[in-house]
This record gives structure tokens, sequence and C-alpha cells, in this order.
């Protein structure tokens, strides 16, 4: 990023490590502008959003009459997730959690799982991956140097909840995705998992190991399961006045569920991504684009936003110690990790796409149903 040409928005804290962002006359950025026009549509609106939910709730039970669940719910451990299988089970839905094992669980969060399963009396299965296939992964989209180091874990995720889904039945998957803190996320820092072939060049080009087990979920399998399966992606916290924190403290206090440390360090890896990797690499620090959210919403200033984002999104101390253990997870040097980490960084325009054809795809869907685009919130 050339730092003479750098600039942050007027109203939120996202700033020119999005190489695709706009500014209006006034400063604004283009994303906080698309997020309060999208907030409109998907805010809590009070009476209205929870008429919404008891109907949502409803056509759930109803459409998972003489099955053995209404619901599937992705769980990690993590505080969105948590919350959502929390919402389920005090609405009386019959939930089956679903957690994708990737090999990278922090303690905090499988303990997490384990307690939420026991309190809350739900049925949870775990499906856990080959790790070789999903090591090779990994190393691929390291070496392919682009932001997306998570989308192997990204599309593991929508295949296992889906494959559940598909076996039992069920036609809704409960997500912990949520408008309120996750509205803001620029394409550029997180282009889509479900795009095939950037998928398929990146693992073609930078790995080794053919899958054969991996849950591949492409846009293909995405139509499929929706228009085909009928199976629906919910995201139940929309239509609730969510507050993370709020959130965090009624789980601890029910569940005895434990906080794991930062933003998504229910997985180390993940944690380490977007805490170290993506600003060591390309000056993303995945801070602003939930503080831009929270400013927008009104949860925090822009002041306070912006005093935060003073320090660094790492601990030096804790990341030199991840480097080692996840180099050695991954069977690589801890020069070969930094080596990587050091590489010149990619854009997903740089590899192999089809960014033009999924556009049309999903703007043909939502012409042709009137929807909102698949996999949004």
């Amino acid at each position: 990023m050339n730092r003479a040409e750098y600039k942050i928005c007027t109203r939120c804290v996202m700033d020119t490590s999005d190489p695709g962002i706009s500014f209006n006359e006034k400063g604004e950025c283009n994303l906080c502008s698309e997020f309060l026009e999208k907030r409109a549509k998907h805010n809590y609106l009070g009476k209205e959003s929870d008429l919404k939910f008891q109907q949502l709730i409803a056509e759930m039970k109803n459409a998972g009459k003489g099955k053995e669940y209404d619901c599937i719910v992705g769980l990690s451990g993590g505080v969105d997730s948590s919350y959502a299988a929390y919402i389920c089970k005090k609405n009386g839905l019959r939930v089956l959690a679903v957690h994708m094992d990737n090999g990278w669980n922090s303690e905090e969060a499988v303990l997490n799982i384990k307690n939420i399963a026991k309190k809350l009396n739900i049925d949870y299965e775990s499906f856990v991956l080959d790790w070789e296939e999903f090591k090779d992964l990994q190393l691929a989209f390291l070496k392919a140097s682009v932001p997306e180091a998570e989308t192997p874990t990204d599309i593991a995720l929508l295949g296992a909840v889906h494959l559940s889904a598909n076996k039992y039945g069920v036609k809704y998957i409960i997500s912990g995705g949520n408008f309120a803190t996750e509205g803001i996320l620029p394409k550029h820092w997180h282009y889509n998992a479900k795009d095939a072939k950037y998928f398929n060049y990146i693992h073609k080009h930078f790995g080794k190991v053919k899958t054969k087990q991996f849950p591949f979920f492409g846009f293909i399998k995405e139509m499929y399961y929706k228009l085909f399966k009928g199976i629906k992606i919910i995201y139940l916290l929309n239509y609730l006045p969510y507050a993370k924190d709020e959130a965090m403290e009624l789980l601890k206090k029910e569940l005895d569920w434990r906080y794991y440390g930062g933003k998504h360090y229910e997985s180390v890896y993940t944690g380490f991504i977007q805490s170290y990797y993506l600003f060591k690499k390309f000056g993303i620090d995945y801070r602003r684009a939930t503080f831009s959210s929270q400013v927008c919403t009104g949860e925090i200033t822009r002041e306070q936003a912006l005093k935060e984002l003073e320090t660094l999104p790492y601990n030096s101390e804790k990341s030199s110690r991840e480097i080692e253990y996840i180099a050695k997870k991954l069977e690589i040097t801890t020069t070969e990790f930094e080596d990587i980490i050091n590489l010149p960084g990619k854009w997903y325009t740089d590899y192999p796409n089809d960014e033009k054809k999924l556009n049309f795809i999903y703007d043909s869907y939502r012409k042709l149903f009137k929807k909102e685009k698949l996999g949004n919130f």
C-alpha cells in the first residue's frame, strides 16, 4: 500500500488497506455507506423483528415435524455460534450441533462445545477433516500469498453443515454470522470462498495432495442444496437486539462458557491469521471492519475505535509462540513459515476466478426469487 495515498473514512475507520475502497465528497467510504443502507433492512425493529423471529421459529418447527431435528447449528465454541445455539434451545427447537473440526481448536473452544451440548441437552456431532488433505490446502493458500488463508476452513464448514442437514432431512442451518458485528467486510480482504475456479487453481498450483474426503462446497453445490434440497442458512441473530458483550456474560453465567482471548481465537489458526498474518503481510487490521460496524450501529464512537487502533492487533510474544506452533503442525520450519509471511502479498484478482460469472448467477437468483444474495446476512 502506498502510504502517500493513504486515506481513512471520515465516518467509520475503514481505510485504504482495502484496495477496493472509495470515498464520496464528504470523505465517507462506500463500505459504511452500503452498510447503513442495508442496515435499514436488517436492523432490529422491536415488535416487527420479534414477530418475524417467532414466525421463523414456528416455520422451523413445522418443517421439522416427523424428523429428528428442526435445525442444524454450526458450532465453533465462539460467542456468536454458542449464543445462536442457546437461543434455538430456549425457543424450543430440536437442535443438532455440528462442529467442523479442522485440528486448530483452542482448549477453551473444546470445553465450550462440550458444555453447551451438555447443559443445553442438545445432540452434537463432530465432522473431523482428513488432516493431510486439509494441511496441504492451508499450505497452498499460504503459498499463494493471498488474504484468504482461511478459505479451506470456510468451505469445509459449509460443506459439513450441509452434509449433515441433507443426512437428517433438515431444511434449516443456523449460523452465528450477524449483520450487527460483521456487516462490514471488504471483498479484497475475504473473497468469495465458494469460487471453485479460484480455489481449484490455487490448490493445483500450490498444493500437492489430492482431496478425496474434503467436503468441498462451491457455488454449484450451494445452488443444489438451496434450489433442489430446499436447505436454507438462517442468520438468527439478525432478528434479535444482539450485543456481543451481553451474550458473552450470559453464556459464562449459564453455560460455563470461557473466553478464548480475542476475535476468532476459538481457532488458534484463525486468530493468528486475522491478528498477525494479515497485518504483517497486507497492513490489514481486521479490527477495522468490526469497529466500523460498531461505529455505524452506535455501539462505540469513532474516537474510541481510533484509540484502540493505535495499539497493535497482536501480542508479539504470543505471536512468536504461535508461529512456532503453527509451523510445527504444518510440518514446515519456522524459517519457511516466516518466508511465506514475507512473500509479496497478492489479491484474488491476481489469480483466475469466476467473479463475473458468480455475480451474474447471484444477481439472477435474486431477481428470479426476489431474495438477498446467497450466503449473505
